[in-house]
């Protein structure tokens, strides 16, 4: 085993070597904030679903997407698994992203591997970054590991490598085993080194045990300041090296929120316990829809419907010690499931959101205020059951940020001195005097305004 394991790192090097020469010893020594690389302190994240995105579902035909990107203010490109899928208990007729059959390939469905590089290469001349999803939990059904390493596999009760929870089309890794470890660091550098991406987002990243994060981002980072994004909100990955985490219990309650189930200031107590939970600048990825929200759970069509989607995408973009995310087609907006195992294209042509959230990204990409370290601090404006507002500082910029979380127009007042003046009103362009006075926000209404040094 350990001489496969010598042998495949052997082989990365190889075809890593002229890449990695020209390209990662120029970025590797990216300048770190608070830990993390500093491009992603006012950044933001794009998800995007190649099968779904266009009609060729390939590489190359994103790639016609990305001035159009770029123009709306994306930073970061995630891309969902570009590794082939497993044919072995596939699901539907193309199967799942996260059933891969191998790690260091492109799915042929997509294009090829040179695709890609050429891709990233494009991307990173246009002044963006990339990150790649990553498996590591589980493998598919006929990943080839499962006949050349299968003690790489936990066994059930058959002897059999087990299924991965309740996901028929994978099976579930061994993190008992080092040679197994050490093969999947490797396959990871082998993207990191061939392709020059930026990061990962690692999935079901829950069920993978810190020791190995700890070994493996390290690795990593001994090449390159990636960005390491883990699907799950257990302290325990932070502090394995990860940057960012998924803020399920926020999400949970700005669900509620919007169904009236629950009052705004409800968001507070999601605020103090990960304060409590977290360490100190961990990063919460703020989302009103992501792939698995949208295709199971009807967000954020039915999660956020109609004008109650705005005030909370405002708040993903706004809040405390956090990083945006915009999956594809939340700018159409695309209103309805997309497929997960089946050809299910976008239809891009409205962009009915494209210029709210262009100004959003714009502001946090401008403002220091909007930093995922700069500091915030909660205002009563009114009834606080149904207005959030709140203020972000940084050094001598601030914005303040109102929003009614409630289907019913409702009445604010600002008392705040500070606050008062002729702010930068964000949403239409110009200053505008704000005063002490009782005002009318409407229902699902947002203000933003930004205190311009």
């Amino acid at each position: 085993m350990k001489n496969f394991t010598g042998f495949l790192l052997l082989q990365f090097s190889i075809f890593s070597f002229a890449f990695s020469q020209s390209s990662i010893t120029a970025t590797q020594k990216d300048r770190l904030v608070d830990g993390h690389p500093a491009w992603i302190i006012r950044g933001n994240i794009y998800e995007v679903n190649i099968r779904q995105y266009t009609p060729e579902g390939t590489l190359k035909a994103f790639a016609k997407h990305l001035d159009r990107l770029k123009a709306m203010g994306v930073q970061t490109l995630w891309f969902m698994p570009l590794n082939p899928i497993s044919k072995v208990d596939r699901k539907g007729s193309l199967g799942s992203y996260y059933a891969v059959s191998d790690y260091t390939s492109v799915n042929p469905e997509f294009g090829t591997m040179k695709d890609w590089i050429d891709l990233v290469n494009e991307i990173h001349g246009k002044g963006m970054k990339v990150i790649i999803d990553w498996v590591p939990n589980h493998t598919g059904a006929d990943n080839h590991w499962l006949i050349e390493h299968p003690d790489f596999f936990v066994k059930d009760s058959t002897g059999k490598a087990a299924i991965a929870k309740d996901w028929s089309d994978t099976r579930q890794l061994d993190y008992n085993n080092s040679v197994m470890e050490d093969s999947m660091i490797a396959a990871m550098k082998f993207w990191l080194l061939n392709s020059n991406i930026d990061g990962f987002r690692c999935d079901v990243a829950w069920n993978v045990p810190g020791s190995f994060w700890r070994k493996c981002i390290s690795q990593l980072r001994d090449i390159k300041n990636v960005f390491m994004l883990a699907e799950g909100d257990n302290a325990y990955l932070p502090e394995s090296g990860f940057d960012a985490v998924y803020p399920w219990s926020m999400f949970h309650k700005m669900e509620e929120v919007a169904k009236g189930e629950r009052p705004a200031i409800a968001l507070d107590s999601v605020l103090k316990i990960n304060v409590s939970t977290y360490p100190a600048n961990t990063i919460q990825m703020y989302f009103t829809s992501n792939h698995d929200e949208n295709s199971w759970n009807k967000a954020d069509y039915g999660s956020f419907p109609g004008k109650s989607h705005a005030p909370f995408a405002v708040f993903t973009q706004t809040m405390v010690g956090g990083v945006p995310l915009i999956y594809s087609g939340q700018e159409e907006p695309v209103l309805r499931p997309l497929q997960f195992f089946e050809k299910d294209p976008i239809v891009f042509g409205k962009f009915g959101r494209a210029k709210f959230y262009k100004t959003l990204l714009e502001l946090r990409k401008a403002n220091p205020a909007l930093s995922t370290n700069a500091s915030f601090r909660k205002i009563n404006t009114g009834n606080e059951k149904a207005i959030y507002a709140f203020v972000r500082e940084k050094g001598t910029h601030k914005v303040l940020v109102i929003l009614n979380l409630s289907d019913k127009e409702q009445n604010i007042s600002i008392k705040d001195k500070t606050l008062l003046g002729n702010p930068y009103n964000v949403l239409i362009g110009k200053k505008e005097s704000l005063t002490d006075k009782p005002r009318k926000i409407e229902a699902w209404g947002y203000m933003i305004y930004d205190y311009k040094p």
